[in-house]
Formats: C-alpha cells, sequence, structure tokens
C-alpha cells in the first residue's frame, strides 16, 4: 500500500492575458516551477489554479508570470 501525499491547489490572478496563447504562455512557464503538477487557466477571469506536490515559492511563481509576459495582480 502507498502513500501518497495530498496536493495543494493555490489559485492566482494573472493580469493582462486576453487569447488562448496567453493561456498556453502562462501554462508553459508555471508548469517549469518544481512541484507544480498542474495549471489550470480560466480565461475570463485571469484566475490561475496551480497545483502542487508541496507548497509554492511565491517567488519563483511570480518570476514564472513575468517571463511568460504576465504580471500577478495584486
Amino acid at each position: 500500500m502507498s502513500r501518497r501525499d495530498p496536493e495543494l491547489q493555490t489559485t492566482y490572478t494573472v493580469a493582462g492575458m486576453t487569447c488562448q496563447h496567453c493561456v498556453a504562455s502562462v501554462t508553459e512557464e508555471l508548469s517549469e516551477v518544481d512541484g507544480v503538477t498542474d495549471v489550470t487557466v480560466d480565461l475570463a477571469t485571469g484566475a490561475v489554479t496551480v497545483t502542487s506536490s508541496a507548497q509554492l515559492d511565491d517567488v519563483a511563481i511570480k518570476a514564472a508570470v513575468t517571463e511568460a509576459g504576465y504580471e500577478l495582480a495584486s
């Protein structure tokens, strides 16, 4: 019997996304952050839900969003 650690979900708001290409860019960059196992983006609201195997480093998340060409809303 294997023990699986629960996954964590954190939702961020990303400003400036206007199309599916934007969604793909943000998803790709966030997927490269250590510990991220899934990324779901709601283009209409800018909500980005990141599923991870451990607590995420907010600095790494912000850097990934910036690398994609967008910014986290405050």
